[in-house]
């Protein structure tokens, strides 16, 4: 069985919209996009290390509005992103059925994600797609978290854990803090939230 693995860049106060660029993701009036651009961490072995150990080709599952901007950015970038034209990215959308962007596979039910979960080997990788996101959470389909959480609060955005997300517990299953203060935190799906008393 696949698992479904969400990788997202994240600030203190949990906000995954608009990491990479300021024209990346405006909608709502998001006025900070490329804001982990000032926390670059090219120059930190250990981090790039971290980095070769977590990503692999992949099959990719993406909300529609992430797509269109994977679609329009990365088929010409392929140098940086070796692959990406490859791998097969799965889109869930009812509004579009195709597209130019090779190996693309449109989804419209939940059915359709838990068949796909269900088929083949190859995880899958979420990237962006905060509202897919939430769909994923509310039915218990995300077995891993891969997590870059930068030192910075920026008080509005899309938010990765949102209305409906399900009570959930997590085992870390690699980490690491950069130079500059990014924390690099990877978790996969541990059961259920136990509680208790602290002290007994």
């Amino acid at each position: 069985m696949r698992k479904i693995i969400v990788l997202s860049f994240l600030s203190l106060d949990g906000v995954m919209q608009a990491p990479g660029r300021p024209d990346e993701d405006v909608s709502d009036g998001f006025e900070y996009g490329g804001w982990v651009a000032p926390y670059s961490t090219e120059a930190d072995e250990a981090a790039g290390e971290f980095m070769q150990r977590h990503i692999q080709s992949s099959d990719l599952l993406l909300g529609r509005r992430t797509f269109d901007i994977f679609a329009s950015y990365w088929p010409q970038r392929a140098d940086i992103w070796p692959g990406i034209n490859d791998v097969t990215k799965y889109v869930m959308s009812n509004t579009i059925d195709k597209s130019e962007w090779q190996n693309s596979v449109f989804l419209n039910t939940l059915d359709d994600i838990v068949a796909l979960k269900s088929s083949g080997d190859s995880d899958l990788h979420v990237y962006g797609s905060g509202e897919f996101i939430q769909t994923l959470l509310k039915h218990d389909l995300v077995d891993e978290l891969r997590l870059k959480i930068y030192p910075v609060t920026l008080g509005k955005g899309k938010r990765l854990f949102g209305e409906g997300t399900l009570p959930a517990a997590f085992s870390l299953t690699d980490s690491l803090i950069t130079s500059n203060g990014v924390i690099f935190a990877n978790y996969s799906r541990a059961g259920d939230v136990k509680t208790g008393i602290i002290g007994d």
